[in-house]
């Protein structure tokens, strides 16, 4: 289908240094015969002595390309006319800052394929940088604590030169032995994030041990979705109607919340569904909880103390438990919030390199495939400059964005 590739510079802002196919995975690429090129840049994590050191061509231009992948949105400066990419377009639930976007790729007659939305035949996505939220997010829990309770700082993830780096400091950490933590979530950030814990030896306990017993060393448990919901009809839980239909239920989570010490938030969140923690629930006088690492970040969704996103530079902010505003982090009557909403970008030698071995193994075959493949029809949001029929409700968002 596609018989040369390029990899694009990033040039979203601020910058993101993830790429989609590590210089060791793109000298593999070339080995196997394929016509591969990686644009020059000095924002990525792999430089481009490092592409070079594995003999990938390095070039300023990418017009002779067939198909051009990056990670995030390109600017709209960077489309070329005819050509096709694939990256995270941000478009199909028709996020309003990203309009133009789409409408200019339509009128140039760009074909667009989307990381998000490359599914295998039982729909499960086989491409996402969710495992590695998780794994940055819990570090994060680690700093909120530190910047609540005091004591010896924790090294920023994205200040470390890769994973190995931040878990020799986090195993430096002086964790508090009678340190709880309760996680909501088990996908891919989920278990992102309990990896992390698990590395720093933190114990997973079982959520009844979680709330009854005491321990002598750090513990953390993992609820799910029948630990935190219950029916308001009083009728036992049942998991598959749940998750058809979250609504008629309330939130069990507030004992937790009164037993844990911190909270990590790595679940997918319906919004027909109830809150989680709620303003009340946080004004709670037995709450316990000093910090919320909000991994999930959906804002006015169902933890209350979240509100806005952070960033990678000020990852933290105070949540007044009185008044449900903002503060210092460290004030009195406080929880301190982690919500940064692009973690993986923390790490992104070891996120990229995850990323290009799933985009090597289960997507590229299908983009040197027959053009009717259907991986790749499934992801196709336009093609020479018209939406595919599956995208078609796209039609009045993009005539509608900003010119």
């Amino acid at each position: 289908m596609f018989k040369k590739i390029g990899i694009i510079r990033e040039g979203k802002q601020p910058p993101d240094r993830r790429v989609p196919l590590t210089p060791k995975q793109c000298h593999e690429v070339a080995l196997q015969g394929i016509d591969i090129k990686v644009q020059r840049s000095d924002v990525r994590a792999y430089s481009d002595a490092e592409y070079v050191a594995k003999e990938v061509r390095i070039t300023d231009d990418l017009s002779d390309r067939d198909l051009i992948i990056g990670v995030k949105e390109v600017p709209l400066e960077m489309l070329m006319a005819d050509k096709a990419y694939l990256f995270f377009s941000h478009t199909i639930k028709k996020q309003p800052h990203n309009a133009k976007l789409l409408r200019t790729v339509l009128e140039r007659r760009i074909t667009l394929l989307d990381h998000e939305l490359l599914t295998n035949d039982q729909g499960m996505r086989v491409l996402a940088f969710g495992h590695w939220a998780g794994v940055v997010g819990a570090y994060n829990a680690f700093r909120a604590w530190q910047a609540t309770m005091g004591g010896p700082e924790l090294k920023p993830a994205n200040a470390c030169h890769d994973r190995a780096e931040m878990d020799l400091h986090l195993g430096e950490f002086p964790i508090p032995k009678d340190l709880r933590m309760v996680l909501t979530g088990a996908g891919r950030v989920g278990h992102g994030a309990m990896e992390t814990l698990e590395r720093a030896g933190v114990l997973r306990v079982a959520p009844e041990d979680f709330l009854d017993k005491d321990f002598s060393s750090p513990v953390f448990t993992v609820l799910d979705s029948h630990d935190i919901y219950a029916r308001d009809d009083g009728k036992p839980f049942d998991t598959p109607a749940f998750h058809a239909d979250p609504s008629g239920h309330h939130s069990i989570f507030l004992p937790f919340a009164r037993r844990a010490h911190i909270y990590i938030a790595c679940h997918f969140w319906d919004a027909r569904g109830p809150k989680i923690l709620t303003a009340k629930d946080l004004q709670d006088p037995a709450l316990a909880l000093r910090a919320v690492a909000d991994i999930s970040c959906d804002i006015g969704g169902p933890i209350d103390s979240t509100l806005r996103a952070s960033t990678i530079a000020e990852p933290l902010y105070g949540y007044n438990r009185a008044s449900g505003t903002e503060c210092a982090v460290g004030t009195p009557g406080s929880i301190t919030v982690m919500a940064v909403d692009n973690l993986p970008c923390e790490l992104p030698r070891d996120s990229s390199k995850t990323f290009g071995r799933d985009l090597m193994d289960h997507v590229l075959p299908h983009l040197l495939g027959p053009v009717d493949d259907a991986m790749i029809a499934r992801a196709t949001i336009a093609k020479g400059g018209k939406l595919t029929e599956r995208y078609s409700y796209l039609a009045d968002y993009a005539a509608a964005g900003p010119s």
